[in-house]
């Protein structure tokens, strides 16, 4: 039974932590007023700690801005931010061949470029976002044409150097253009976003998920085989959550689609079972498929966001399924992560913990952790916990 009084409770965390607390952090420490963009290689204290920008983290926070001023906090300071950030992006962050950069100098000037599009996975959910809260289309028309790019970029040979000297497929590409083209879909109708959302959930299904270890592999063969080797073993669950919610995300778009919502349960369901820990609570980041030791020197440590994940793969599953299960699972990891990794004295959430939950490192940022995987769960929470509060009577 939805016990409506918890519900709430949850809610109103995360209203609160998110206006009083991560906002203002980042809002306070990581915008640079100066020559636009955001900061996040930030101390515990919000002290920064290195001027080098992550142009993954210049899409994501221009995203979170946009998205907050859409949908939460009607501040034209966010929308202002969002706006400076991707300025600077399109200024300084794309090289000439339209690929872009992993990260920037304060002012702009290149310092390293990577093999991934991760960098524009997010540019183009940060203009198309933008677009909804500017109400200006000239962002989604730039994200459109950049989502183009980049599925040029990965289907031409050569383009972009492989990761592996053996031919193989990666989950995390594969799962983030769901989510990249639903986000733009909110501005954008065009085929192409469809078709990419098909291919890949087509892609999970027949390559990645894996019956007989009951997971989602990281890396396969080009046709799903299983590599035996540390690096094909490996499971992810804090992705493959992530990867639940995005299906589940779409088959709601798509009044509900039973299909696309069984293959996102499955997904969640094998995630928890590889990836929470009985022991100490939250999510382990890495696991071996046959259990072997994990090769990652992180592998049992908790990280920030398979938390975010689990909890929002959890509430997306309970409201898709109205299973208790999924009730109780949110619960546990909604507890587990809103006790272990807020920072009460400084603000904002640790983002690196050792397994039994103490703190590894304090700082808040790097050029993977910044405004983006917190506050995305918390704003997505609270419209899912809404769902609840209404629907479930």
């Amino acid at each position: 039974m939805l016990d409506r009084t918890y519900i709430r409770s949850c809610r109103e965390r995360c209203l609160h932590d998110l206006t009083r607390d991560i906002v203002p952090f980042w809002m306070k420490h990581g915008v640079d007023k100066v020559n636009g963009g955001v900061y996040t290689c930030v101390d515990r204290d919000g002290t920064i700690m290195d001027t080098t920008k992550s142009v993954w983290f210049q899409g994501r926070f221009g995203y979170i801005a946009s998205a907050l001023y859409t949908d939460l906090i009607r501040d034209e300071a966010l929308l202002t931010a969002a706006r400076n950030t991707i300025d600077f992006m399109e200024k300084h962050c794309i090289d000439t061949d339209g690929h872009m950069f992993f990260s920037v100098t304060a002012e702009g000037k290149p310092l390293r470029k990577r093999r991934y599009v991760f960098s524009e996975c997010f540019a183009i959910m940060a203009m198309a976002e933008y677009a909804l809260a500017s109400s200006d289309m000239t962002y989604a028309d730039k994200a459109l044409d950049m989502f183009v790019r980049v599925r040029k970029m990965l289907s031409e040979p050569g383009f972009l150097e492989p990761k592996y000297l053996f031919p193989a497929r990666g989950h995390s590409i594969t799962m983030m253009l769901i989510n990249v083209a639903n986000v733009l879909k909110q501005v954008c109708d065009d085929a192409v976003l469809d078709m990419q959302i098909d291919e890949s959930v087509r892609d999970l299904s027949k390559y990645f998920m894996n019956h007989e270890f009951k997971t989602v592999l990281e890396t396969v063969g080009p046709e799903g085989e299983f590599i035996d080797t540390c690096e094909g073993r490996v499971i992810n669950p804090g992705h493959c959550m992530e990867t639940g919610w995005f299906i589940l995300d779409v088959a709601k778009n798509r009044g509900n689609d039973p299909q696309l919502t069984k293959m996102a349960l499955q997904i969640i369901d094998w995630a928890w079972a590889w990836g929470w820990d009985e022991q100490y609570g939250g999510m382990i980041n890495f696991r071996d498929c046959r259990n072997f030791p994990p090769q990652d020197y992180s592998q049992d440590m908790k990280f920030w966001w398979p938390q975010c994940e689990t909890i929002l793969a959890s509430l997306y599953a309970y409201n898709a399924s109205g299973d208790e299960k999924y009730l109780e699972m949110h619960k546990k990891a909604f507890d587990y992560a809103f006790r272990v990794f807020p920072d009460r004295e400084y603000g904002e959430w640790y983002g690196y913990l050792h397994r039994d939950g103490t703190v590894a490192q304090p700082a808040k940022g790097n050029l993977f952790k910044g405004p983006f995987h917190v506050p995305r769960m918390m704003m997505k929470a609270i419209y899912q916990y809404d769902i609840l509060l209404t629907d479930k009577q």
